[in-house]
């Protein structure tokens, strides 16, 4: 496979069917592939400020070639921008564009542009077509696949949004050369996850070609198109996470508690550091368990650290809360059903399975065992 050589991707959802094209220097070829798709269509682009100083004039003009002129919304970095005001913004300037439901919206950013713009686009003129250009790897692998869309509350990450499926995402790989080192392991977190889902295979296959991954050129694309196989599949089986999605969840249980319990502050933990922390813990406490092999989560580990990612709570910066006070923001977490504790555990590399009813008592005396407060922690 070339590098040059765009990959094609379906989600399958009957007449709602839309593609991922993955491959490089796609920015200057949005508006033709939206104008494919969405002929005579007006267009407003959200973004961030660090994304726009990097890519937003290629997008632009990209856009203009095809006699799109878009309007630009632009947001502040960071997860807090993922908040009521900030959805707020992105609203009134949808409606100061003069756009009408049969336009566009396009989030040009990572996950929380993505997030934060399917939502605005779910609700303005109750629900207008929206199209992902994701810039973080992060983004290609996970976040803009899905239509899973929100803001968070200082009640937990994610609760508050709808489902809006995107008339197509654009995933630019050459664009990920300018992402920071931190942010780029962040996003490889989500690309590992799929392996330890279901994907033994890919998992293998990630821990011999990481490097190149790292690198560019086709194997960054190959593994960006597996995992978009693989959630686009989970995707058309299950769209509204009543199933087998919440599988794509692993590691997220306990990666959105460290995440509310450091306050979202991305100075110390962004949100793929959190998800390679929480599988680390999901390997682990399915060990505890008795589900899986010892071996499986040490294997994990290895691979979280040759990377260079945090695999354990003591990396993460500052004094968390203590376990009584992380295992609250579980509960609150929205992957817990009738007051029931609902993971993501496993049986070996590529083994998942959804587990209700964990008891607390166990997930409690785990983050024990596990917090940094204790001194004993791995």
């Amino acid at each position: 496979m070339s590098a040059d050589q765009p990959v094609t991707v379906e989600v399958g959802l009957g007449d709602r069917a839309y593609d991922i094209v993955i491959g490089s220097g796609l920015l200057s070829r949005a508006g033709a592939e939206i104008s494919r798709r969405l002929p005579g269509t007006r267009a407003a682009v959200v973004t961030d400020e660090n994304v726009a100083a990097a890519h937003l004039d290629t997008l632009r003009a990209g856009l203009e070639k095809s006699g799109i002129q878009p309007a630009i919304i632009t947001m502040p970095p960071g997860e807090k921008t993922k908040s009521f005001a900030h959805l707020e913004a992105v609203v009134d300037g949808v409606l100061a564009a003069r756009l009408e439901r049969g336009d566009v919206v396009i989030a040009l950013g990572g996950g929380v542009i993505g997030d934060l713009t399917g939502f605005a686009a779910g609700i303005v003129r109750r629900g207008m077509n929206f199209v992902q250009v994701p810039t973080s790897l992060l983004a290609q692998v996970d976040s803009s696949v899905g239509g899973k869309t929100g803001i968070n509350s200082p009640r937990g990450k994610n609760l508050v949004g709808v489902f809006l499926q995107p008339k197509l995402v654009l995933a630019d790989t050459e664009v990920l050369d300018t992402l920071p080192i931190r942010e780029f392991r962040a996003g490889y977190a989500e690309l590992a996850k799929y392996g330890l889902i279901d994907r033994p295979d890919f998992f293998a296959w990630l821990e011999t070609n990481w490097e190149k991954v790292f690198a560019g050129g086709p194997e960054r694309v190959e593994a960006i198109a597996e995992a978009c196989r693989a959630k686009a599949g989970v995707v058309a089986r299950d769209e509204f996470e009543t199933g087998d999605r919440a599988l794509l969840n692993l590691g997220h249980t306990f990666g959105h508690a460290l995440e509310a319990a450091t306050q979202y502050d991305g100075t110390r933990l962004v949100h793929g550091e959190g998800v390679a922390i929480g599988m680390a813990l999901a390997y682990r406490f399915s060990s505890r368990l008795n589900l899986a092999s010892p071996d499986d989560a040490a294997r994990v580990e290895a691979h979280l650290r040759a990377v260079g990612l945090p695999w354990r709570m003591a990396e993460i910066p500052g004094d968390l809360p203590d376990a009584d006070a992380l295992l609250s923001f579980i509960t609150q977490d929205k992957k817990v059903s009738r007051g029931a504790l609902t993971f993501i555990l496993t049986r070996g590399i590529g083994e998942a399975f959804i587990a209700k009813d964990v008891p607390a008592s166990e997930v409690l005396a785990f983050l024990r065992e596990n917090h940094p407060g204790n001194g004993k922690a791995g």
